[in-house]
């Protein structure tokens, strides 16, 4: 209370999707290094500070936001908060809701938005989520793939025809040896039917973690380099295949990495923006990792002003 007495502006944020951590002791809760968050969450609940923000006379508004919303091909669901010190309400304020898009001020067209109660239970899986796609789901749906039910890939297909977001293309690099970003065969044969596989013509890519380029599952997309094979031949049978010839058969694709700076351009970062020389790739994969778009960032803050 007495931290809101100092401030006229709040910006929070914070993950959205429930998952459980792929690298590390994967504790979750139980892990130590969480008591303190778990320490926030006991005694100032959601709900607890809905009203202070209220009772102390900020205007709010909550958002679930990925960059897709922006028509970039990533994505990364994030729950984020916006105050501002005020007695009028915001323009695009909708008491009681979370936005799924950006508001569109003076605009006719309604926001979509979710009941603040029903958010998070009624919704068990959202198109922008950042989740291991290649996970197969409960049910009676059929197994086509690389692990992947019928709804899955439907899903895809429809993320790729939005013509609202732009190809991964755009966002490539051009001019850096790509050799030390694809896949080894060890590793591509172990983990064949858990990767996340996008091409540069898609509109689509997981979040990527720390741990992307020294995990795989989990940590981000792979792109296939070669547009002209089809993904769905390569794992025709798969299973039937010898290991030398699954490995050929897989290298087919030419799968590899995306690089940092090809991230970096994803997560908003400037075209000037680069790591020192010093910092290796992996580390520059970790730095990275998690990160909040600069754009969904920026927009918010231009509306918080606004």
């Amino acid at each position: 209370m007495s931290l809101m007495k100092c401030t006229s502006i709040i910006f929070l944020t914070h993950s959205y999707w429930p998952r459980q951590s792929k690298i590390g002791v994967q504790g979750d809760v139980t892990d130590p290094r969480t008591n303190s968050f778990l320490y926030i969450l006991d005694i100032l609940p959601r709900d607890l500070l809905i009203k202070t923000i209220e009772n102390c006379g900020f205007q709010y508004q909550e958002f679930l936001l990925s960059p897709t919303s922006l028509g970039i091909p990533n994505s990364r669901l994030r729950y984020f908060l916006i105050a501002k010190l005020q007695s009028e309400p915001l323009p695009y304020q909708a008491p009681g809701q979370v936005l799924m898009e950006f508001p569109q001020i003076d605009s006719e067209h309604p926001q979509k938005h979710v009941d603040v109660e029903n958010k998070i239970e009624g919704k068990k899986i959202e198109p922008n989520v950042c989740f291991d796609s290649s996970r197969q789901c409960s049910g009676k749906e059929a197994i086509l793939f690389k692990l992947e039910t019928a709804e899955e890939i439907d899903r895809k297909h429809q993320q790729d025809s939005d013509l609202s977001v732009q190809m991964l293309k755009d966002f490539l690099e051009d001019d850096t040896d790509m050799n030390q970003y694809f896949l080894p065969p060890k590793p591509l044969l172990r983990y064949a039917l858990l990767l996340d596989i996008v091409k540069p013509t898609c509109r689509r890519s997981m979040c990527f973690t720390k741990g992307y380029g020294r995990y795989i599952e989990g940590t981000g997309s792979v792109l296939q380099t070669t547009e002209d094979v089809q993904v769905e031949d390569i794992y025709k049978s798969l299973s039937d295949l010898s290991q030398e010839e699954k490995i050929t058969r897989l290298l087919m694709l030419k799968l590899r990495y995306f690089t940092p700076k090809e991230i970096a351009n994803l997560l908003g970062f400037p075209p000037e923006f680069g790591f020192p020389e010093n910092i290796t790739v992996k580390q520059r994969y970790r730095l990275l990792g998690n990160s909040l778009n600069v754009h969904v960032v920026a927009k918010l803050i231009k509306l918080l002003y606004g």
